[in-house]
Order: structure tokens, then C-alpha cells, then sequence
């Protein structure tokens, strides 16, 4: 019998991860990607006897594909994934190649923000008493942990691109912790694609799966509300009752679930602001639902330690707190960070501005925020959105200058954050980068 054939398009962590175990699997295996293959994943590919290739597309080599798995990096409106679908080729994502293979209980948990912080508090939490990996759009890919690991348990972060290539993929229990515009450019401007591509998450789930979500968020509700979703509701709230699901009750966050009812103060819990408690809301509800003890859940919301780049406190320097936030790749994310605020903030924002609407953040300006330094190669939009609502209002294209020109800004007792609302692609490789390299810079000082 002829071989499967198995094409890849992007040679990183997730390609690579799907190529080792689509191999593993009988597939004969291709993989290809238009840029560079970093060398450590080159050198995975080699030492597995893996066909591949970089710098192009062989078509006639892509074509010959039964299945094509791509990465979520690249957008669908690429010339060879349209001639793909269009010759009938399924392509699909590492997930839902990767969810075929193993029979682990899934808690897949996507969303616009939170998602990272609720995929690592849930893990954590989970992994004191389960046997439980930790995949997505985090850490090893989780195609790859499949194969090595063959975890009994899986908490998978999950981003709309991702859900994209999923078919037949259903999680037994999913989360979504919110939704707010992003990423439209690869949603033809339209908010409802990217609302329904975040839904894909609970598209085969049955009565017997779970659907935890966030009751406060009028976008979710109203699409729950007009869609028939088969999976049990458990909703989270901070402002309403909730029967099944949770709820905030004073410092209290109550979760019920068929009436067996735990309750968790809120007060030690070790990330602040309300948009943690969500956090926290959601990833307590997972683990309820998994039987996981309640003093191991306190427990593990009290020592969790946070996500890098996500209002992360770098340094205090002459008494100013400098607060690295680079996560916040949309508004929505910022508004969070400028809400958390309770000093003077002298703020960074700035980037690859995808379709922002910044009105939300205005109240914030006019109570928190002293100055504002943009940090981008096209700053018109900011300077015309917030230019008349702060006194100083200044542009650079270098991480160390802005975080000089705060420093001279900022007074004893304020916060210096950066939040830049906007992608990273103008000035720095990701978002990650970009919260390195102000961390450095501040440390530099």
C-alpha cells in the first residue's frame, strides 16, 4: 500500500512537530517553507531522515500532498493554500493532525487576551495532581508531545489561526475568556469571521463536553445566544449570579457545578486585577470540573508566578515602577494594563496598528496617564488620537531611547508601562523581543 503523503508548509516548532509525528504515524513526509528553517529545527529534520526544503515552494512536490498541514503563521489567502483547497487537498492545522492521535483528555482554551495567562494558571494547577502537558500556541509544539510524552491530560492554547485548520477537533472541555476586534486583516475586516473562527473551538462538542466562557463579554453572549451550541455552559461572571458556572460573591469566587459547590477567597491570589480574577474564574471552573482538590486549586492560585511580558514588574528605579506589558498586542489588552494602574503612568505604546480603535482608552488617559512615547515606525494615528489629550506626547524608533526619555519623564511614585496595543513587526522580530528589549533597557539605566 502507498504512503500517505504528508506536506508541511513552515518548517517551526509546530511543522516540525507534526513532521516527527506524521512520521511516526507511516506518513511520507515533506516539509517546506518559503523563509529560512532556523538551524535547530534543520537539524531535528536531518537527524529524522525528513525530506524538506526552504527559500520555496516546490509545487510539484506540494501538490502530490493527500493532507497538508500549514502554519498558522501563514494566512489562507496565500496563492499555494488557495490552489490547495481549490484541487480539493484538505489543509489543516498541527492540532487537529495532532488530536487524531491520541485519546488524552483536552481543555483548549482560546480568546482575543488571557488566553496564555489561563492556559499556564490552569496547567499549573492541574499538573499538581494530573498528568498533564502544556501545548498550542506555548511551549513544545503539541504534535510532538503526542508522540514523546503521550500525556493522560492536555491544556492547549489555541489561537484562531489554529482553529482555522480544525475539522474534526473537539476538546472536552473549551474555554473562551473573551472577544474584542484583532487580527482582522486576515478576517477580511469583518469582526463576525473572526468571532465565528474563535467558536470553531466548540463546534463538535456534544452535551457531555463543557463550554466555560465569559458571561460579562456582550460579543460571546450574543453569539451563544443566536447559535445552537450543543456543549454544557458553564459561564464566569464578576457582576451577575451564576447558577452553574461562577461567579464573584464580595472576595469570593463561587463555582458550582451540578450543584457540588467549592469557594475560593480571592484575596491571596497572586496576579491582581479584575481581569486575573477572570483568569483565575476560568482556569478554578477546569479544574472542578477534573476533580482536582480544592486546597491543591487555592494553593495554586496563590504561588502561580505570572506570564512574562504580561504586566510583568521589571525594575523600581528611584522609586518609578517599570512595568513590561509587550503581550498587549491589541487594546483591549492595554485597556486592561491602564485599568491596573493606581500611579501616574507615563506609557509606550505603538507598533503595527491592525484597525485599532483607541476611544476606549480615553477615559484612562485623562486620569492615569502623564506622557506618552510612541514607539513605531508610523505613529499618525496615536498622535492624532491622544496628541491634544496629554502635555507631552513624544515619537521614537529605538526601544533604549524611549525607555531614556521615561526615565527623564517619569517622578518618584509613578509607573512607566509598556503597552503597546499594536503588533511588534515594525521594530522587532515579537512580541517577546520587543519585551526583552525594554527590560534591557531599563536595566541599563
Amino acid at each position: 500500500m502507498k504512503k500517505q503523503k504528508l506536506v508541511i508548509l513552515g518548517g517551526g516548532e509546530s511543522g516540525v512537530g507534526t513532521a516527527l509525528l506524521g512520521k511516526a504515524n507511516g506518513y511520507a513526509v515533506f516539509v517546506s517553507d518559503k523563509g529560512k528553517i532556523k538551524e535547530k529545527y534543520k537539524q531535528v529534520l536531518i537527524h529524522n531522515e525528513i525530506e524538506w526544503e526552504e527559500e520555496q515552494h516546490t509545487e510539484d512536490k506540494i501538490f502530490e500532498a493527500d493532507i497538508v498541514m500549514k502554519s498558522p503563521g501563514i494566512p489562507e489567502k496565500v496563492a499555494i493554500v488557495k490552489a490547495l483547497i481549490d484541487k480539493g487537498v484538505p489543509v489543516i492545522s498541527e492540532i487537529e493532525f495532532a488530536c487524531q492521535f491520541t485519546d488524552a483528555t483536552i481543555v483548549a482554551i482560546t480568546g482575543s487576551n488571557g488566553k496564555t495567562t489561563t492556559s499556564m494558571l490552569t496547567h499549573h494547577v492541574l499538573k499538581q495532581e494530573l498528568d498533564v502537558g502544556l501545548a498550542g500556541n506555548i511551549g513544545d509544539s503539541f504534535a510532538k508531545q503526542v508522540l514523546e510524552h503521550n500525556y493522560k491530560n492536555y491544556v492547549l492554547e489555541i489561537s484562531s489561526f489554529q482553529l482555522d485548520g480544525c475539522i474534526n477537533f473537539k476538546p472536552n472541555i473549551a474555554v473562551i475568556t473573551n472577544i474584542v476586534p484583532d487580527h482582522l486583516d486576515r478576517y477580511d475586516y469583518k469582526f463576525d469571521n473572526y468571532i465565528a473562527s474563535k467558536f470553531k473551538i466548540t463546534q463538535n462538542q456534544t452535551k457531555e463536553d463543557y463550554l466555560i466562557y465569559d458571561a460579562d463579554d456582550e460579543v460571546i453572549l450574543q453569539y451563544i445566544n443566536n447559535n445552537n451550541i450543543q456543549a454544557t455552559l458553564l459561564p464566569f461572571s464578576l457582576t451577575k449570579t451564576i447558577e452553574n458556572g461562577a461567579y464573584l460573591d464580595q472576595d469570593n469566587i463561587i463555582i458550582t457545578i451540578d450543584n457540588n459547590q467549592i469557594i475560593m477567597p480571592t484575596k491571596n491570589i497572586a496576579l491582581e486585577g479584575k481581569h486575573n480574577t477572570k483568569n483565575a474564574m476560568a482556569a478554578s471552573t477546569v479544574a472542578h470540573l477534573l476533580q482536582i482538590r480544592k486546597q491543591t486549586i487555592r494553593e495554586s492560585l496563590e504561588n502561580f508566578q505570572g506570564v512574562e511580558h504580561r504586566l510583568e514588574n521589571v525594575l523600581k528605579i528611584n522609586k518609578v515602577q517599570y512595568i513590561n506589558d509587550s503581550k498587549a498586542t491589541n487594546v483591549n489588552a492595554t485597556y486592561f494594563a491602564l485599568d491596573s494602574m493606581e500611579s501616574p503612568t507615563v506609557w509606550i505604546v505603538g507598533g503595527v496598528d491592525k484597525g485599532n480603535n483607541y476611544q476606549e482608552l480615553y477615559p484612562f488617559i485623562n486620569e492615569k496617564v502623564k506622557a506618552i512615547i510612541c514607539l513605531g515606525v508610523d505613529n499618525e494615528k496615536l498622535l492624532a488620537s491622544f496628541g491634544k489629550m496629554v502635555d507631552v506626547i513624544v515619537e521614537t524608533q529605538f526601544m533604549s531611547e524611549a525607555v531614556k526619555i521615561a526615565y527623564k519623564l517619569a517622578e518618584a511614585g509613578d509607573s512607566v508601562l509598556l503597552s503597546p496595543a499594536c503588533a511588534s513587526f515594525d521594530l522587532f522580530e515579537n512580541y517577546e523581543d520587543r519585551g526583552r528589549q525594554f527590560k534591557e533597557a531599563v536595566r541599563n539605566l
